[in-house]
């Protein structure tokens, strides 16, 4: 299905009936991933899942998008297709976490006017955390910085103008390397963005569901948002990494269907 916010095509999945259950993606995701759990839980709610701007099937943005601009993207895309849902629980993977806490403390602060609120979420394996840099880390930024400043003032742009996309790519993430100028930049937005001081504000019933293995937003996260958040539960998926609705979809649906109070 497709919809247009904000002059933008917007890819989405509408699917199943009963309380409105919108899911959001990590970054370089799409809706497909969700294939599984959608299916499951469709049986009991009405899922929503939209490929976001930049990702999937839904056209890119003209310029770089913050993790404020999701949220506000978010909004708009609820209001225009589903203005009669009072209540809407969200479920959110990776980057699709960090959206949420964002619009949940938002909501519950006042600093965000929304026209449902949001008696439970599901953060799996959530971004919102800007993980401590290793030494080895520390190293590799300060000479990315070296060999940038060296390539802004030698001249090199004039001979090599891809130069610095060329560093870029050659040091940053693998998420880095294959996004365009555009969602790089709303890359470096998000990752930057620390959601710690949000968290306490998420005071709505929360469900962690984290893999052991997970390096990518590692477990130690979701211990400090079960702290943080005064409502949360954290369920832990041991053997599975990042996306761990996809590497043990049985037991991830069991988690979640206890949760969610979805039948069999």
């Amino acid at each position: 299905m497709n919809t247009n916010i904000d002059g933008l095509n917007i890819n989405y999945i509408d699917e199943g009936s009963g309380p409105l259950l919108v899911m959001l993606h990590g970054w370089g995701s799409n809706i497909d991933l969700f294939a599984g759990v959608i299916s499951f839980a469709k049986k009991s709610y009405h899922v929503v899942a939209m490929d976001m701007p930049g990702f999937g099937k839904s056209d890119e943005p003209a310029e770089p998008m913050n993790v404020d601009a999701y949220v506000d993207f978010v909004q708009k895309f609820l209001k225009k297709l589903y203005p009669e849902d009072k209540e809407v629980i969200f479920l959110g993977h990776s980057m699709g976490g960090r959206i949420i806490i964002k619009l949940a403390s938002g909501i519950n602060e006042g600093r965000i006017k929304a026209d449902f609120t949001i008696p439970k979420i599901i953060l799996t394996d959530s971004a919102g955390i800007i993980p401590v840099k290793t030494e080895a880390q520390k190293k590799r930024t300060k000479r990315y910085h070296f060999y940038k400043n060296f390539i802004e003032k030698s001249g090199i742009l004039k001979i090599d103008p891809d130069a610095l996309n060329k560093l870029q790519k050659k040091f940053g993430s693998a998420d880095y390397a294959a996004a365009s100028p555009v969602m790089r930049k709303s890359l470096v937005m998000a990752v930057n963005e620390d959601c710690v001081p949000y968290m306490p504000s998420v005071t709505q019933p929360v469900l962690l569901i984290w893999g052991d293995k997970d390096t990518a937003t590692p477990l130690s996260d979701g211990q400090q948002m079960e702290k943080l958040m005064p409502e949360a539960g954290l369920a832990v998926i041991n053997g599975v990494g990042h996306y761990s609705f996809l590497e043990n979809p049985y037991l991830y649906n069991r988690i979640l269907g206890s949760f969610l109070k979805i039948a069999d």
